[in-house]
């Protein structure tokens, strides 16, 4: 029974998403309102029961939670930074939330330099080498490469106007940069047509008399109420 209940409820979600193809209808803004709560309310329940309680109530509170950590008083400063952020709904107490906002930026900012300075950089600047002591295509693939890096920062050069050799090089980084953004483009592209593909396959199971033909019905039901709206919003004499 239960199972029977989530499928029709799967199938009128994925229907009313589908419904804004349409237009802008109420099916559409509940689907989109539904989907926004439950996702920030499941994100707000995991990070709490899975990070937050574990591991700051559970260095605070050992004995009663139980998550295998030992008291440490060093906890206390993230709990009273978290208390801070929810000063943000108080106007006359909001400037509180600022030293949590200011550590939170702070700290991210630092960590984040450090992580782009050994992933995005030092690795691409190791990427982009020619390694001589390998096979012919693997040091052909590695001189593409080089190039395509070396034409692309040359395209973002503006402190000298793009003629002659430096125009060509830059012209030369324009396609290495049309090739990224068209397989980029192409691979999401790729990735949505994969999932709605999956929601035509749901679509098409349900359609089965085991789930009493629930994706017909629905779609009926949803073209006839849309259907009638649109009828009675052009029938509806203007307000003058």
């Amino acid at each position: 029974m239960y199972e029977l209940i989530g499928v029709w409820c799967i199938v009128l979600l994925t229907l009313s998403i589908f419904s804004y193809l349409y237009g802008d209808n109420p099916f559409y803004k509940a689907a989109e309102h539904i989907f926004v709560g439950v996702s920030a309310g499941y994100v707000f329940t995991i990070t709490f029961w899975d990070t937050i309680w574990p591991n700051l109530f559970g260095r605070l509170f050992p004995d009663y939670v139980g998550a295998g950590f030992e008291f440490d008083i060093t906890y206390i400063f993230p709990l009273i930074l978290g208390v801070f952020m929810l000063f943000r709904l108080s106007k006359k107490h909001d400037w509180l939330s600022r030293i949590s906002i200011a550590y939170i930026v702070g700290m991210m900012a630092g960590l984040k330099f450090y992580v782009f300075l050994n992933s995005n950089l030092l690795t691409q600047i190791k990427s982009s080498t020619v390694n001589l002591s390998g096979t012919y295509f693997s040091i052909f693939n590695d001189i593409i490469i080089l190039v395509g890096v070396i034409s692309g920062l040359v395209y973002f050069f503006f402190s000298k106007e793009h003629t002659g050799t430096l125009g060509k090089i830059s012209r030369i980084g324009v396609y290495f940069l049309m090739i990224k953004f068209g397989a980029s483009f192409g691979f999401a592209v790729m990735g949505r047509i994969s999932l709605l593909i999956g929601r035509f396959e749901e679509l098409i199971e349900f359609s089965k008399p085991e789930y009493y033909y629930s994706t017909p019905i629905t779609l009926l039901t949803i073209i006839m109420v849309i259907g009638y709206w649109a009828y009675k919003d052009k029938t509806k004499p203007l307000e003058e």
